[in-house]
This record gives C-alpha cells, structure tokens and sequence, in this order.
C-alpha cells in the first residue's frame, strides 16, 4: 500500500551480498526480490505496539516509527507500521477511519520493476485490476484480483529501496475450490514467473485440520517467493483458512515458546506431516500466521 511504498523508500537498510533467489526464469519477471514483499497485517485498533513487540520477541527483527498517513485513494488514516523480521516483513496497518473498500482483503504487496508493465502483465494472465493505479508520495500503488478471488496489492518506487536477502522466505498460503484452481494456476503462475514444485492429489489433510482426509496441495515458486495452494471443499476447521502466510524458522518448539511467552497464542498444532512441524499461532491484534519448520532440504531455507 501507499504507506509501504513511503516506509520501505524511508527506511532503508543496507544492500545484503546475497541476490535475490532465482528459482523460476526471469526473463518476464517484474519482481524485485521476496524481501521488499509484504504481508499486510490489519491489526486490532489500539494494539500495533503490543504486535510489533510479539512479532519482534518471536521472530527478532526491527521495525520503523509508527506514522499517520492516508494510504489510499480515497481520504482516510491510519496508522502504519514496517516490520523486518529474518522470515519475512509486514506492512501494518491501524485505520483510525473506516476501511475504504477492497482494502483489507489484500494479502500482500508486491514490489514491481514497472508498474506500468505489471498492469499489463496482469491484465495479460487473466487476473483483474480493482484498483487503479493510484499515486503516492513515492511512486504508485494498485490492487489486482486472481481467479478465485485473490487480492494482491502491487507497487512501484520512483527510487528503488535496497534491503537484505531475508533468512527464509515465507509462503503465501493460497485456498482455493477445485472449480477455480486451473484458472488461479495459468494466471498466478503466468503474472509471476512462477513454476510448479510440487503438485500432491492426497497431501494430509491433517496439516489443515482434517485428519483421516486427503487434499491437493500445490508448491510454487517464482521471483515473488514461495505459494502453497490447498484446494479444497471449503470445510475448514478453525483456524484454516485465516492464516494467509507461512513463515519457516529454525526449531518450531523454541518459536513457539518465544510466542507464548509474547502474549501469542497457539490455535492449532504442533502438527508433524509432510516433513516439516507446523502450528498456527495468533499474535496480540489478531494476527494469525502459521509456522513451520522443515527436516526436508527440499524446500529449507532459500535455495
């Protein structure tokens, strides 16, 4: 959002050695790099400070001063915060007014190249732009939909901010019916650069709540980072469905303890399928992310 693009331009951070992952071709690509990709994280009124201290006491990390600005194209304010974190960064937000609509519904936010190719690229794979490009004191902002109903905010910087290659790269975790999950697939996949890790037709269904059931379960990767896409029937068990990143840490057990001892709460798991230990945690605001970590190597860490 506007407010992303201001705060990542602001508060910069050293240029990391380490290029950004090249795990799909990138001669299409728009993407900078997963590190300038953000959650976005609509916390509870009053609460950034107590997120920010969770999130921080979890995962370590910094995070930038807290500003009052208005981040969309209609008038309204919130407050806006940047968090870095080794697994990943978060733009969050605290509206003081009411939410303009579709904001809140988007996941993400993307830092493109070009915001002008962007458009047309996502134009070209089938998703929808629903919110016109928009100005912003440092470049542009602009919200694109994917078949199944998948908002994605997208942005550009006049001057391009320049951050460290994160720890590990988390995973957007995608839910989608049977029925649109084609059509998600050639336009995410397409609009990103992406390429399929792995496609399971019987994954565990116990790694979202459904013991004794089977899912298809989908890995992508693309210069905009990891996706895990569950299709499924809908028949989700809270909280399933909530959680819409995935972070990867080091030892699930002393993460949670860190979480816990945060003022987090786990709702679900510890959960050990498909080589790796996976819980859902609800940070104080509202937050709710799952995390995991991994005994595989084939998808540890950034490769």
């Amino acid at each position: 959002m506007a407010a992303a693009s201001v705060l990542l331009a602001v508060y910069a951070v050293p240029t990391s050695t380490n290029a950004p992952e090249k795990t799909a071709s990138s001669s299409s690509s728009i993407a900078v790099g997963p590190q300038y990709d953000t959650t976005h994280v609509y916390i509870e009124p009053g609460k950034m400070p107590a997120f920010a201290a969770s999130w921080k006491a979890t995962f370590g990390g910094t995070s930038t001063a807290v500003s009052v600005t208005d981040v969309t194209p209609t008038p309204s304010q919130t407050k806006s915060q940047l968090i870095f974190s080794p697994v990943g960064t978060l733009s969050v937000f605290d509206f003081q007014t009411p939410i303009p609509y579709p904001f809140g519904s988007e996941r993400t936010g993307w830092l493109l190249t070009n915001m002008a190719a962007g458009i047309r690229q996502a134009q070209a794979s089938g998703a929808h732009v629903i919110v016109s490009p928009f100005p912003d004191p440092v470049g542009r902002d602009a919200v694109i939909q994917f078949p199944g109903g998948i908002n994605t905010q997208v942005y550009w910087h006049t001057t391009a901010p320049a951050y460290k290659a994160l720890k590990t790269i988390p995973e957007n975790r995608v839910y989608v019916p049977a029925d649109a999950v084609s059509a998600f697939l050639r336009s995410y996949l397409k609009f990103s650069s992406g390429s399929v890790l792995s496609d399971s037709p019987k994954a565990d269904a116990g790694e979202i709540g459904l013991p004794g059931k089977t899912y298809r379960k989908i890995r992508l990767t693309s210069p905009f980072g990891r996706t895990v896409i569950m299709v499924t029937d809908g028949h989700l068990p809270y909280p399933f469905g909530r959680e819409v990143t995935g972070y990867e840490v080091s030892s699930l057990s002393s993460t949670l303890t860190k979480a816990k001892a945060a003022g987090a709460t786990v709702l679900w798991g510890p959960h050990s399928a498909s080589g790796r230990n996976s819980a859902i945690v609800k940070f104080p605001g509202g937050y709710i992310a799952e995390i995991h970590d991994v005994q595989q190597t084939s998808h540890a860490g950034q490769k």
